[in-house]
């Protein structure tokens, strides 16, 4: 489910990783490098076997759960088919759960279905039912998961809280916030005690609705319940959404709250309480976690720095945000340009272009990748300032970078304040260069024709009959500024 995630998806680094200490040959070393997910894992699987090595039913079923956590799902299919079909594993309710959830979220239910009644009745089971309502969620289809869902509750099968989430779940993403309350109740009754995502998908929902007393009702709910423990997650959601509510007091007591129940190494709840002051203004709250963090994460990840940056950014702590970027740099992590650009970006939008571009010239003096976008910032704003000199310099760097397969493309205000800017000062030379790199990510347009044309007069206008041609030839008709600029040339 895509709801109550404490970041963005793709800024989530992940702490955990599938380590081979002794740097050993395994199934797994094979297959992880496989990222393209147009490319398959089978030869990998049958060269395996093929070459006599042996193969666990315990590797293959984690091979599976790093490639689902990776999200690698249809790698994931295929070590899971692989595995059934070859009878390296004979599958439980447990595994044909997770391979019906896996066909879901590669081909769709309709896939899920078919492979679901296939199956022999000893193993449709609250697992596989479970995965098929999994299913129908994800694809948000209400008939089908309320139907399946009331199929459960008839066999018996919806006795857990997961089966009630799921519909909860279905509600929230589809924005029916209002429903969600009555599927709690409707738990309730069901005698079916509610987990801590279940009282946390109904604080959402009122959240969500502006409901705060509401909010605070279930919250006390949560509390009262022996059986419940409380987590620091919980706190923040409900925090976050007092601070919506513009109930500073509050939040803050919840933030107290939650930072009580952290682990003393969860780097990512850390990282959570941080952005959550930040959006109430307080620096030294920032500061302080940050501290804490430090002292508890002996080794900070760059999700980590990024997230601290970004904070301090926006609570315009900027000569702390400096300090942070320096801890960073000596820390010996790999290199992440995001790390860097958050300090960058807050210059540009400070109008302190030259230490953003400082910044960038001493990390290509020092071998570490820039980015095209991030010289383009600068450079507008030295346009907008009137320093088109410097601007210039800073966009024919940008074109100068290369981004993979995908082409940069530069603010037409600034290409043409440039390239008017150039057409009067720069050489001809200069000015075809430009050009040239321009044609590459934008094509070609009148403005360069103008600028080489100007750039031509002035150096005696020998060429510009042949750049007139060439107009012609791109099928750029000229216009009034054309005739103003050709006006200008020396009669001969």
């Amino acid at each position: 489910m895509n709801i109550l995630r404490r970041f963005p998806a793709n800024l989530i680094a992940s702490r955990y990783y599938y380590t081979n200490r002794l740097r050993k040959t395994t199934l797994y070393s094979k297959i992880s490098p496989l990222g393209n997910p147009k490319s398959s894992v089978y030869p990998e699987l049958q060269n395996w076997v093929q070459c006599g090595k042996k193969v666990s039913v315990a590797e293959l079923i984690r091979i599976v759960h790093d490639l689902r956590r990776r999200k690698r799902f249809r790698h994931a299919l295929e070590v899971s088919k692989w595995m059934n079909e070859t009878g390296v594993c004979v599958f439980s309710p447990t595994e044909h759960a997770v391979h019906l959830d896996l066909i879901g979220r590669v081909h769709g239910f309709v896939s899920a279905e078919e492979y679901f009644e296939n199956l022999k009745e000893q193993y449709k089971n609250d697992k596989t039912y479970g995965a098929l309502l999994n299913c129908y969620v994800r694809q948000q289809n209400v008939e089908k998961s309320l139907l399946h869902f009331r199929k459960m509750k008839e066999m018996g099968l919806a006795s857990s809280s997961l089966t009630y989430n799921n519909i909860m779940c279905l509600y929230t993403n589809l924005g029916q916030h209002e429903k969600v309350p009555s599927v709690l109740d409707e738990m309730k009754e069901d005698n079916v005690s509610p987990d801590n995502f279940s009282f946390r998908i109904c604080i959402n929902a009122f959240g969500a609705m502006s409901d705060l007393e509401s909010l605070g009702a279930i919250l006390r709910d949560m509390e009262r319940q022996q059986y419940m423990t409380m987590d620091w997650n919980t706190y923040a959601v409900a925090a976050k959404f007092y601070i919506d509510g513009c109930y500073r007091d509050k939040a803050i007591q919840l933030l107290k709250m939650s930072e009580n129940l952290l682990e003393s190494k969860d780097g990512e709840g850390y990282n959570h309480l941080i952005t959550l002051y930040a959006r109430l203004g307080e620096k030294g709250e920032v500061l302080r976690l940050w501290d804490l963090e430090k002292d508890a994460c002996k080794r900070r990840i760059n999700q980590d720095c990024l997230t601290v940056l970004q904070s301090l950014v926006k609570i315009d702590a900027l000569k702390e945000a400096e300090e942070v970027l320096t801890e960073w740099g000596s820390s010996g992590n790999c290199y992440d340009f995001r790390v860097p650009s958050v300090v960058i970006r807050a210059y540009v939008g400070k109008c302190m272009e030259e230490k953003a571009e400082a910044m960038l010239e001493d990390l290509a003096r020092r071998g570490k990748a820039t980015t095209p976008d991030s010289w383009g910032l600068v450079a507008a704003v030295y346009a907008e300032n009137g320093a088109l000199d410097n601007a210039y310099k800073c966009l024919k760097t940008a074109l100068g970078i290369e981004v993979g397969n995908k082409k940069w493309r530069p603010g037409m205000k600034l290409v043409t304040s440039v390239l008017s800017w150039l057409g009067d000062e720069g050489s001809s030379k200069e000015v075809e260069s430009f050009v040239a790199s321009l044609r590459n990510c934008i094509g070609v347009n009148r403005q360069m024709y103008h600028a080489l044309v100007k750039a031509d007069i002035r150096e005696g206008g020998s060429n510009v009959d042949a750049l007139l041609q060439r107009m012609e030839d791109d099928k750029i008709e000229t216009d009034d500024e054309t005739t103003a600029i050709l006006s200008t040339r020396s009669p001969c």
